[in-house]
């Protein structure tokens, strides 16, 4: 594994902390919760997953448990392909993805972490790593981020999604000569896509709480 997986704790704990924006306390409590997934084994597997039963009943179950083990969410230089097991610092890095920015981040630096989340958000779905996303993939997205504001129910959020999926396929694909290809959404589109939504606050990982789960409904 690479160098985060091989630091010792205490250090590792202060450099993980600078590098995705956890408290040490905050830190504490994600390394139990990556003990108790584990079965306190220092790496996790994909398999280590299926014993979240809130995941169970995502519907994009494998897309989530995938940007845990790919190196485009590692928060490294080197990003590229997927690993068969992470190490807790690679753990921490891709839970980094879903903390909430701070109320005091000047618009510059919100702008950036913003980017930062839907870049994350477009690789969970870019699983070829060719720069696009498919409709159907960008329809999740939109019902995924619905879904998650809590003010509007599962199939009112679908019925939005699967309306939001039509109308970027009859712009997309009304702009085409006919000779043209639909190659897909590219991330310039899926940022311009996206623009009104408020994606900060939406991104939890409500999965990873250490409580009595809750089970699929």
């Amino acid at each position: 594994m690479g160098a985060l997986h091989s630091l010792p704790d205490d250090p590792q704990h202060a450099d993980l902390a600078e590098k995705t924006g956890f408290s040490l306390e905050q830190i504490g409590i994600l390394r139990k919760r990556f003990k108790q997934l584990s079965a306190n084994e220092e790496t996790l597997r994909r398999e280590d997953f299926n014993t979240i039963p809130d995941l169970a009943c995502n519907p994009i179950r494998s897309q989530i448990i995938e940007a845990f083990f790919d190196r485009r969410n590692f928060r490294q230089s080197d990003g590229a392909g997927t690993v068969r097991e992470i190490g807790f610092g690679e753990f921490l890095a891709v839970m980094s993805h879903f903390r909430p920015p701070s109320i005091h981040l000047k618009e510059e630096q919100r702008e950036a972490i913003r980017m930062e989340k839907l870049r994350f958000l477009f690789n969970m779905h870019d699983t070829d790593n060719d720069g696009t996303i498919t409709l159907e993939e960008y329809r999740h997205v939109v019902e995924e981020l619905l879904s998650r504001s809590g003010a509007l129910g599962k199939e009112t959020a679908k019925g939005i999604a699967d309306a939001a999926m039509l109308e970027v396929a009859s712009i997309s694909m009304g702009h085409m000569e006919p000779d043209e290809f639909y190659e897909g959404i590219t991330f310039e589109h899926f940022n311009k896509l996206l623009k009104e939504f408020e994606i900060e606050s939406r991104m939890n990982i409500r999965f990873m709480n250490m409580d009595t789960p809750t089970l699929c409904k």
